[in-house]
């Protein structure tokens, strides 16, 4: 089994993970109903907050280090299927997927551009544009 990367923030994995997943195809598609089915649980698909059960297989899985290389932007919008997933009524109104801690750039050697949603923390475009990633704000 190949070394995984550790996630400082849980919403900078889930960005690097729809990249992966969703728009790379590097990951297995994460399907809701399925895994509810699979774990015995219904999945609430009118949910605005987070649904548990699926927050917490994106929390437990893996993403190995040699995907890394792959992240050369990101691109954070309320739209992305991995949010859909998660809470498939979020109206992006809240901070729910906002990244807080920026630690994990460190992880990805070729990112180059990152499309935020929207926290007003100036400083943390600032920190991110000083690491040569063009970053803004959705």
């Amino acid at each position: 089994m190949s070394p995984e990367i550790q996630f400082a923030d849980r919403n900078f994995k889930l960005a690097v993970v729809q990249e992966l997943m969703y728009n790379q195809d590097l990951l297995p598609k994460f399907d809701p109903r399925e895994y509810a089915a699979e774990r015995g649980f219904t999945f609430d698909g009118g949910s605005v907050e987070a649904v548990p059960e699926a927050l917490a297989y994106f929390d437990a899985l893996e993403v190995p280090v040699e995907l890394a290389e792959k992240i050369t932007e990101i691109e954070m919008d309320g739209g992305n299927e991995i949010y859909l997933e998660i809470a498939p009524n979020w109206d992006g109104e809240d901070g729910l997927f906002d990244v807080d801690e920026f630690a994990d750039v460190e992880h990805f050697p070729h990112l180059k551009s990152m499309t935020l949603l929207y926290t007003g923390n100036d400083e943390a475009l600032e920190t991110l544009r000083a690491r040569g990633i063009e970053a803004d704000w959705l």
